[in-house]
Formats: structure tokens, sequence, C-alpha cells
């Protein structure tokens, strides 16, 4: 697998997890924090996306 792979996995999983913390609260799928919590999910899984790339690379 290449590191763009990674990137991409990293990315999708990561704004998945990310949406759905403030759900754990009550807020709602398309509330502020929900969108907030999406985007800081998805620079933590491409971060992470690219260190696993760079390590079995």
């Amino acid at each position: 697998m290449s590191t763009k792979s990674f990137i991409w996995i990293g990315m999708f999983v990561g704004s998945t997890i990310g949406g759905f913390i403030p759900m754990m609260w009550g807020a709602d799928m398309f509330s502020f924090s929900s969108v907030i919590f999406n985007a800081i999910g998805a620079i933590v899984g491409i971060y992470l996306g690219f260190k696993m790339g760079q390590n079995f690379s």
C-alpha cells in the first residue's frame, strides 16, 4: 500500500469517528460541534495515515 492510500483511509476513519463523538453527549449529526470534530478527526487521521505510510512503505 502506498502512503497516499494510508492517508485516505486515515482521513475517512478519522472524520467518521470525529463526527460521531458529539453524538455521545446528545448533539445532532449535523451540529456545529459535529462538523468541528469531523474536521479535527480528519486532520488527525491524515497525520496518522502519513506516519503509518512512512513506516510500512
